[in-house]
């Protein structure tokens, strides 16, 4: 930027400036522009973001240097754009005259001195100075921007998640107040004295409803919705899919300020002479019917009696219709003259004049008229006539499909029971026809009853048929997982393994005196009690041996089918219900099903059978090994070769370890005894010595003499074997008791 300006500014000053003076100038020209750019400015960048942050100096980005013999001047601007050392070379003849070319020639010597330096030159490089990094300036845009947006309301911060609690909440309080304007804003604009009875507290109303309105329009723009099975949450793609729908053009005109119209047509202005009554102005209000409506659908999603709701919002709808239809006949009415036939309301009379004698009678006659169940005065001219044909075919097309929407209903309500009932007549007619007895046909009809009473009637593998595999198992878990892990061969188990075996479990229902198993019979399912009590009875059916009550297991061990097992997977007792009892069963196939993919799991559930079978003593260890050797698998016996290997191996490094502790201890004995046995010769040299001096000498001599030898020798020995003085006497005595 700069050259260009100093060579506009050199050809109309007519100066040719020197290549030192060009360097002067240029450092002095950068310094200025650091100082501004140090100044944060809110102009925009290349790409339109606002830079408020910006306080980093925006240096161009640098060639290093080549040229070693600069002067200090060049020196300070080597990491600059290029190396001004060169600018004569670069900028000469006529350059100044054109300013594009200056600028070309500089790219191009830049580019000349990169290659140069990327590929031969040896000499110095420069660090240069960068430029800021372009991702660092984004983070900060963004960061201000979410900065300076989180004090907006329609900020990216205000979104509504349409599956939370309080979004449930906020449509309820918007369907409250969308049903008041249903209901008063017709009403007020036809019966006068309901309009001017609370004048304040209906004015309240009104704008309360009005500023929930704005609320929920608000509410409405920033719902959260699911773009490839995502919640979007950005504010900008909620506005964007709220207004590319036509929600948003129902939420402008129910916001409209029709009230505007007070200004010229009181409210206050109602009354017998004059209708409508002004409020109807507020009728755009009426728009936002469609928020009411998907609360309903909400509402019959989430809860749990959903025919009975089905049934309450039709009935409701009925009432609705009603009461427009009444209010609409009374407006009739007034157009055609209260009390003029027979046909229209009669006013006269205090009786009449009262606002619920009006309201009754209004609504008596549009039940008549719609249902089209009973007498209704005769209409006596064209309006009259063309408003009862209208209603009756209202009546009969509205109220048909209403009619038919209760019915299938009602139907669908009683699905269950139907169909259980005709399993119930069908067993019924099975028994009548193999002539079965009838204590054991009251056993069955009871059993029936007791199943539907409890709500076990239902096929659960039926009804969860619509649901995907992960939904089903997660069901299961919930309701079987506990139960499971009272198992004690299951617990500890792999969590996976635990998750494939609630899916397998199957509820049976017993009655009292059916016997779960008898003693002798093959097993093939384990159970555990849900609910009631078993008898552990013995061979006399008489004798019970054991209570079992709900969480208690049986059968466990059989299903294993354990080599060795002294009772041959065979039950050891007899099991009954005293009282209507229900169990979960699995059985021996779907658990061996399962642990195919499981190996190490079904390895330690095969432990834990013999630990409870090796308790009980009905264990023949020989044949549990001989049929493990020979059931085994390759993959399995390489495992046993390999723990057999590393069990050999650590008892090996045990017994090289011993033996080399026991080593060393000996060879610390034969050392001690060696050193004593020295010890015991070299004194008793000393000592056949003193004895040979004594007796060589004479008596006087020999005290002195045999005193020196003997400390001569004894001084000589410690000397030589380094032994303390006061252990020579010691070693002596030991040596004589051995």
């Amino acid at each position: 930027m700069w050259i260009p300006m100093m060579a506009a500014a050199a050809q109309h000053d007519r100066v040719v400036l020197s290549p030192r003076r060009l360097h002067h100038h240029h450092h002095h020209h950068q310094r200025q522009q650091q100082q501004q750019q140090l100044t944060p400015s809110p102009e925009r960048d290349g790409h339109g973001r606002r830079t408020y942050l910006h306080m980093v100096p925006m240096l161009p980005p640098t060639a290093p240097s080549a040229n070693d013999g600069m002067d200090p001047m060049s020196d300070r601007l080597q990491d600059t754009q290029f190396n001004y050392a060169t600018a004569p070379s670069v900028i000469s003849g006529n350059a100044f005259s054109s300013p594009s070319k200056i600028h070309n020639s500089i790219n191009k010597h830049n580019l000349t001195q990169s290659h140069s330096n990327k590929w031969g030159s040896s000499r110095k490089v420069h660090e240069r100075s960068t430029g800021p990094d372009w991702f660092e300036t984004k983070m900060a845009d963004a960061k201000l921007e979410k900065k300076m947006s989180s004090k907006c309301f329609w900020s990216s911060s205000f979104v509504v998640d349409p599956t939370t609690h309080f979004h449930y909440k906020w449509l309820m309080l918007v369907t409250v107040t969308i049903l008041y304007n249903l209901v008063f804003v017709i009403g007020r604009g036809v019966f006068w004295e309901l309009n001017n009875a609370m004048p304040t507290i209906w004015w309240i109303l009104d704008y309360v409803s009005d500023g929930i309105y704005v609320v929920d329009t608000l509410v409405h723009a920033h719902e959260g919705f699911l773009d490839q099975g995502l919640m979007v949450r950005d504010s900008r793609k909620l506005r964007e899919n709220y207004f590319s729908t036509s929600k948003w053009k129902s939420d402008i005109l129910s916001l409209l300020p029709t009230d505007l119209a007070y200004l010229w047509w009181p409210s206050r202005s109602c009354s017998a002479a004059v209708l409508p009554c002004p409020v109807i102005v507020r009728a755009n209000r009426l728009l936002r019917v469609p928020r009411m409506l998907e609360f309903f659908d909400r509402t019959e999603t989430k809860t749990g009696y959903p025919n009975v709701f089905r049934i309450c919002k039709v009935v409701f709808a009925i009432l609705i219709l009603i009461h427009w239809n009444s209010c609409l006949y009374f407006a009739i009415s007034y157009v055609i003259g209260f009390g003029s036939d027979n046909w229209v309301y009669n006013l006269e009379g205090p009786r009449n004049s009262s606002l619920s004698r009006q309201y009754i009678y209004c609504f008596y006659w549009s039940t008549l008229t719609l249902t089209t169940i009973g007498e209704t005065p005769q209409p006596e001219n064209e309006l009259e006539h063309v408003f009862v044909v209208a209603d009756f075919l209202a009546g009969v097309l509205i109220f048909a499909t209403i009619v038919g929407n209760i019915g299938s209903m009602i139907s669908n309500m009683n699905v269950a029971r139907v169909e259980f009932q005709n399993r119930m007549d069908g067993v019924k007619q099975y028994m009548a026809f193999r002539r079965v007895s009838k204590e054991l046909e009251a056993r069955v009809i009871r059993w029936f009853a007791y199943t539907w009473a409890n709500k076990q009637a239902l096929d659960e593998e039926r009804v969860l048929a619509a649901l995907p595999d992960k939904l089903k198992a997660e069901i299961a878990i919930h309701v079987h997982l506990d139960t499971l892990k009272k198992v004690e061969i299951f617990q500890d188990c792999e969590p996976g393994l635990l998750e494939e075996l609630v899916l397998k479990l199957r509820l049976q229902v017993f009655s009292p005196g059916d016997y779960i198993c008898r003693k002798g019979d093959v097993g093939k399912e384990m159970y555990i009690v849900k609910r009631g009590i078993l008898s552990v009875v013995a061979d006399d059916q008489k004798t019970e041996i054991a209570t079992l009550s709900a969480g208690s297991v049986f059968g466990e061990v059989s299903v294993l089918e354990i080599a060795g097992n002294k009772t041959g997977n065979r039950r050891t007792a007899n099991v009954r219900s005293l009282g209507y009892s229900d169990l979960f069963c699995l059985s021996k196939r779907d658990l061996w099903e399962t642990l195919r993919d499981y190996p190490e799991a079904r390895h330690s559930l095969m432990q834990r059978g013999c630990q409870l079978l090796r308790k009980d003593r009905l264990l023949d260890e020989d044949a549990f090994m001989q049929a493990q050797t020979q059931n085994e698998t390759i993959n399995e016996a390489v495992s046993r070769l390999d723990s057999t290997m590393k069990d050999v191996t650590s008892r090996l490094s045990n017994l090289v370890t011993e033996y080399y502790n026991q080593n060393v201890k000996l060879n610390e004995k034969i050392t001690e005894l060696e050193e004593q046995i020295r010890i015991v010769k070299y004194h008793s040299i000393a000592d056949s010595k003193y004895e040979d001096q004594q007796g060589s000498h004479g008596e006087n001599d020999s005290n002195s003499s045999s005193s020196q030898s003997t400390v001569f020798g004894t001084y000589a020995t410690r000397r030589s074997f380094n032994v303390p003085k006061n252990s020579w006497a010691r070693r002596r005595r030991k040596l004589k008791s051995t």
